[in-house]
């Protein structure tokens, strides 16, 4: 093997070494032949301690940079020692919060946040008389007592007296002596907005007779009703109506624990057993004989082309249990299949077509 001493290292001269000159190479990456210790060599010390004298202004002074950079340390000692001496408690407390120093941060946005003016709840009763119909959410997530506000069965009547118009036909259950019931109160007053209201009937009036797509939301919904009617159209034959009212299974509103709870007094103003159901309304131009499948499952909900390329072919599939996540569907239940098809219709509790409920 052979000697350590035998090594060759690399010769610096002190006037060759500059600022330029000096490398990452002489600190990070220093070959061990060059500097064994981990130190820096000599020339290379010297010609930054010229080089720092220069910068600093200290050429005349003869006295070296380790001077200079004690008496920094020293100032800053003493600086950290009055402070210890002015309160030593408060230093140790200050210590203490340095590894939450994330943890306070937060507490103090949130208590920046957190300020602010509570007003009263009449304050927010009289601005809700200037709301829209379509701002009542963004008006109710303002704060808690604006919440509450909207829970109130006197805001829903002051809503639909400010929209009513008596040239407006509205159904029977709808009529402003129903109003003044208590119970299912925010939903007739919804409903009724969709025929008072001019932009909520405008957008009820831009759904097209097909949907662009396949509907999705009534995937594993419980058919609790099921009827036909006749129905006149355009043409001189008579249109044939197939309505499905579909119960969405497994669909849970606000189960959150944190959740805001309405007040008691106030739960039959908003109480509506239709809430979680859909009407599939599917118009054909021929009576078509179809099973019974009331208390089934839909599982299966698609929208083709019919076989004369002219209108379009509806077909359902209901089975007994809903259908699991992930699993294939099992063509063993019972199939409806609805040709030609001149429109269909998926329509939510509000819409003004959603047949009426003795209950609400």
């Amino acid at each position: 093997m052979p000697k350590k001493g035998n090594r060759k290292r690399l010769k610096f001269k002190a006037g060759d070494v500059c600022s330029e000159s000096v490398t990452v190479a002489d600190y990070a990456d220093a070959d061990p032949a060059v500097v064994k210790s981990g130190r820096v060599k000599k020339a290379v010390a010297n010609a930054l301690e010229k080089e720092v004298k220069l910068l600093c202004g200290l050429e005349a002074s003869h006295g070296a940079v380790d001077e200079v950079l004690s008496s920094a340390e020293n100032a800053k000692a003493d600086a950290v020692h009055s402070s210890i001496d002015l309160d030593p408690e408060e230093n140790d407390i200050n210590e203490s919060k340095v590894p939450h120093k994330k943890k306070n941060k937060r507490r103090k946005e949130s208590s920046e946040s957190s300020d602010g003016n509570e007003y009263p709840v009449d304050i927010w009763y009289m601005i809700s008389s200037y709301i829209r119909p379509e701002d009542v959410c963004k008006f109710a997530l303002i704060c808690r007592d604006a919440w509450t506000v909207t829970c109130t069965a006197a805001f829903w009547t002051r809503l639909y007296r400010r929209h009513y118009r008596i040239d407006v036909h509205l159904p029977f259950h709808l009529q402003p002596d129903f109003i003044d019931k208590m119970r299912c109160l925010r939903a007739r007053v919804i409903r009724s907005l969709f025929h008072l209201y001019e932009p909520f009937d405008l957008r009820v009036s831009k759904i097209p007779s097909l949907p662009e797509s396949t509907p999705t939301t009534l995937h594993n919904s419980k058919c609790v009703l099921f009827w036909v009617r006749k129905v006149p159209g355009t043409r001189p034959e008579a249109l044939w109506e197939f309505n499905f009212k579909l119960l969405k299974q497994g669909h849970s509103k606000n189960r959150c624990t944190k959740s805001l709870h309405l007040p008691r007094q106030y739960e039959e103003v908003h109480t509506n057993p239709d809430s979680d159901c859909y009407m599939l309304q599917v118009t054909t131009l021929n009576f078509i004989l179809t099973p019974v499948v009331m208390g089934m499952t839909l599982t299966l909900f698609t929208i083709n082309v019919s076989t004369d390329m002219c209108h379009h072919r509806v077909r359902l599939l209901f089975q007994d249990s809903p259908l699991q996540r992930g699993k294939k569907i099992d063509q063993g239940g019972i199939q409806v299949l609805l040709d030609p098809v001149q429109s269909v219709k998926v329509m939510n509790w509000w819409h003004p077509q959603y047949p009426f409920s003795p209950y609400t």
